[in-house]
């Protein structure tokens, strides 16, 4: 997969004050606020930084935390995942492996088959509805 890579400056004229500080900063948006935690048509969810596709509304789950949730990206290679120890936590932080946004986190505590919870930020998050 061919890599994305912008200056800070042209990452901060192309995305809105919530998409930089979620993406580029590693922040979030607060629970039960972004619009997609409660969104339940059937498509593809993007990176919104680059469009990278990451995870299909056929995955997304309600978890109950406020966050849209999924057990599985679209392909394992679209999304990096790496260790997370900020804020004297053990988490591990979810990106999208074409740009390096940062998406969420993911955790063991999802439903089967794959056991796993994406929690994805919506500002993180671009979709396409199915035609």
């Amino acid at each position: 997969m061919e890599k994305i890579k912008k200056s800070e400056d042209q990452w901060k004229n192309e995305l809105t004050a919530e998409q930089y500080s979620i993406c580029r900063q590693k922040g979030t948006e607060r629970a039960f606020t972004g619009k997609y935690w409660d969104h339940h048509e059937k498509g593809m969810y993007r990176c919104a930084c680059c469009g990278n596709e990451l995870f299909t509304s056929d995955t997304k789950f309600d978890s109950g935390t406020g966050w849209p949730s999924f057990w599985a990206p679209v392909a394992q290679e679209n999304v990096k995942t790496e260790d997370d120890n900020s804020f004297m936590m053990r988490r591990t932080e979810v990106t999208c492996s074409k740009c390096g946004a940062h998406l969420g986190h993911v955790f063991d505590d999802g439903p089967q088959p794959t056991h796993l919870r994406y929690c994805i930020n919506s500002a993180s998050l671009e979709f396409d509805k199915n035609k």
